[in-house]
C-alpha cells in the first residue's frame, strides 16, 4: 500500500554513512526530508544528491533534515560521500527494510521517491515524479520554504 499524506511514516534504525546508528525517532520535532534513489554514483542520483549538497544551507537555515536512502552499502556510501562532498547523511538500507515500509522497492533498488515527515512523524509531501537537478528547491517550494 502506497504511503500518503497524513500517513505515520514508519518508523526505523538503519547505519548511515560513518556507520553511525540513525532512527527517524532522533528527530522528532523536526522536519525530515527522507529521499529514496536506486543507486550510488550513478548520473541521474549522483544530480539528485548534489541538488540536495547545494541545497543543504536552505535546509538547515529551516531546520530541516535530509536523509538519503539507497540499498548501497555504507562503504559504497562513503565513497559517493567523499567524491561529491556531500554534507548530509545518506541511510544504508542494505535489507531494504526501509524501501520496503515505504513502499518504494523497485525490485532490488529503490525507486526515487521522496518523503518529507513533520515532527510529529506525519508525511506532509510525497514526491514520484523527481527532476533530479533541481528536486532540492523543488521538495523546498513545495513545502513553501
Amino acid at each position: 500500500m502506497a504511503l500518503t499524506i497524513g500517513s505515520d511514516a514508519p518508523a526505523f534504525t538503519v547505519k548511515d554513512t560513518n556507520g553511525n546508528t540513525v532512527s527517524l525517532s532522533d528527530f522528532q520535532g523536526k522536519t525530515v526530508v527522507l529521499y529514496f534513489y536506486p543507486k550510488d554514483d550513478t548520473p541521474g542520483c549522483t544530480k539528485q544528491a548534489c541538488s540536495f549538497r547545494d541545497a543543504q544551507p536552505n535546509y538547515q537555515n529551516k531546520d530541516v533534515v535530509v536523509l538519503g536512502v539507497s540499498a548501497d552499502n555504507e562503504a559504497s556510501h562513503q565513497a559517493f560521500t567523499q567524491k561529491y562532498n556531500l554534507n548530509f547523511p545518506l541511510l544504508a538500507d542494505t535489507n531494504q527494510s526501509l524501501i520496503k515500509a515505504y513502499d518504494v522497492d523497485g525490485g532490488g533498488y529503490a525507486k526515487r521517491v521522496t518523503y518529507v515527515i513533520d515532527g510529529n512523524g506525519k508525511i506532509i509531501h510525497v514526491d514520484g515524479t523527481v527532476n533530479t537537478t533541481t528536486h532540492a528547491s523543488d521538495v523546498l517550494a513545495a513545502l513553501g520554504l
